[in-house]
């Protein structure tokens, strides 16, 4: 529960920051954002680095890390992106579909075999997207695909932090992350740049601290809980979304979305519950 409580609370953070993002989206571009973002976290992960010196950073999983940083990066690029062309209902549920993709990820990487009770929650989870999203009613555009995208990178983020938090600390995970993060954004920044409206400068510092101080109860989430429990509480950003699009930008579902929302949630909640109960049994 430790783990679902802390994944919860992470789903809140980011939302939040993800509306500031999409906020901001008409005066910086991506790859400003994403610079920003993962400069800042990386920064706030140096006096960890002056205190316990160069000696803490020593690590046997060094691909391990190398991937996790370059596939969340790339999650978060476009994640944003997307946030730029489709409602944030929309991209928050095609990032946050990551759950779909875990199990997926376990089976065909480390041989996990999943549940067929699991299966099945799965799969109302995938309907429930599907009802969302209506493709044919309004068609999908490339758009969806590229935050479907961002919701492939967020699956490996999650499993591969879920690993590492069982042998390396909390920090060491984050530093890795944040400098391999901002190792691969810097020269997209250097590429894309724009002088930056001194308007947009405090969301900036916004989503750089804010994120930083979102991952920590992201990363020790997987400390308490398996990759396959914490990651559907990532579903419930639909709801943190809907209520974001709704005060700012007054745009509220319909009946087909809400049971679309529905579905996804009890996808989550089930596969939570199920979870909690091998946690037990294990």
């Amino acid at each position: 529960m430790k783990g679902v409580g802390l994944g919860l609370l992470t789903v809140g953070i980011g939302s939040c920051l993800s509306a500031v993002a999409k906020h901001i989206g008409d005066q910086v571009n991506v790859s400003t954002i994403v610079f920003f973002q993962f400069a800042i976290c990386f920064l706030c992960t140096l006096p960890w680095v002056a205190k316990n010196g160069i000696s803490a950073l020593r690590t046997r999983h060094r691909w391990r890390h190398l991937v996790r940083g370059v596939a969340g990066c790339l999650s978060f690029y476009a994640f944003y992106y997307a946030l730029n062309h489709i409602p944030l209902v929309d991209a928050s549920l095609l990032r946050h579909s990551a759950p779909l993709v875990v199990p997926l990820i376990l089976l065909f990487w480390f041989n996990v075999i999943i549940p067929k009770t699991r299966w099945l929650a799965l799969g109302v989870g995938f309907i429930g997207v599907i009802v969302i999203l209506r493709p044919a009613q309004h068609g999908l555009s490339q758009w969806h695909l590229i935050g479907l995208l961002s919701g492939v990178g967020l699956a490996f983020s999650m499993v591969l932090t879920r690993v590492l938090s069982q042998e390396e600390p909390e920090t060491r995970i984050l530093f890795y992350y944040f400098l391999i993060s901002l190792l691969f954004a810097v020269p997209f920044f250097i590429i894309n740049y724009q002088p930056i409206p001194h308007s947009a400068l405090p969301w900036l510092l916004l989503i750089g601290f804010g994120m930083y101080f979102a991952f920590i109860p992201y990363t020790r989430a997987y400390f308490y809980a398996k990759a396959s429990v914490v990651a559907p509480t990532s579903y419930f950003s639909v709801i943190f979304a809907g209520l974001l699009d709704w005060l700012i930008w007054e745009q509220t579902p319909d009946k087909t979305s809400l049971f679309g929302v529905v579905l996804v949630l009890l996808a989550g909640i089930i596969i939570v519950w199920q979870g909690t109960l091998e946690e037990k049994r294990g």
